[in-house]
């Protein structure tokens, strides 16, 4: 391998695992964001409880610390196998979920509390004003944060390669092993590669916003 343009069939492939994480990851953490937030708002005791347990866990410890134990340590306490792939998506999800409830709550409180007396002076149920009145206005101050959590997200993808899943950085680091005097070239590769996937999720998170925003006005 002498040129650039050898290392890339390699990245690529690496390219294709690291989206195929990133997009299962977004997608449960959006969905733990959402259960989470909800449970932080809860009026049952128990529930906040076991929420604050879950978020400060996973906001307090190590990304690769939760890696290392679902993929580990956690098939030794419940006696069932996860692949590295399925590790990789808990982790990351459960790590940005933690994260991504506290932008759910937030949002959701920032909402005018003149919107949720309207509300129930419109006899609206509890269902209805969440869904058609705060969590539309909610959803607006969301998508910024959110989107930033998503180029976190995509970012720790590079940790997933300690458990053998062959991503971007996997695959750089294998052609960093068996080419000689290429590091350079290699890890330039990686970082523009990493840049042009952030950015690229960056233009289709802020297009939501705009669409989100052209909606609410």
């Amino acid at each position: 391998m002498d040129s650039w343009a050898d290392f890339l069939p390699t990245l690529m492939r690496g390219v294709k695992i690291t989206l195929l994480v990133t997009i299962y990851s977004t997608i449960f953490a959006f969905v733990m964001s959402f259960i989470a937030g909800f449970g932080r708002l809860s009026k049952f005791r128990i529930i906040r409880w076991v929420t604050v347990i879950y978020v400060e866990i996973f906001r307090g410890t190590s990304l690769l610390v939760q890696l290392f134990w679902i993929y580990f340590a956690l098939p030794m306490l419940i006696d069932v196998r996860v692949s590295a792939l399925m590790a990789s998506v808990l982790a990351l999800g459960l790590n940005s979920g933690a994260y991504g409830s506290e932008v759910v709550r937030s949002s959701i409180l920032a909402v005018p509390r003149g919107q949720t007396e309207a509300t129930i002076a419109l006899n609206m149920t509890p269902g209805q004003r969440m869904r058609l009145v705060i969590l539309p206005q909610a959803f607006v101050r969301m998508l910024p944060a959110f989107g930033n959590l998503l180029i976190e997200l995509l970012k720790g993808t590079s940790l997933v390669s300690f458990i053998t899943v062959m991503d971007l950085t996997y695959q750089g680091m294998i052609l960093r092993s068996y080419s000689n005097y290429h590091t350079t070239e290699i890890f330039i590769m990686l970082l523009v590669i990493y840049f042009i996937i952030a950015y690229v999720l960056t233009l289709i998170v802020r297009w939501f916003e705009k669409r989100a925003a052209a909606g609410r006005s």
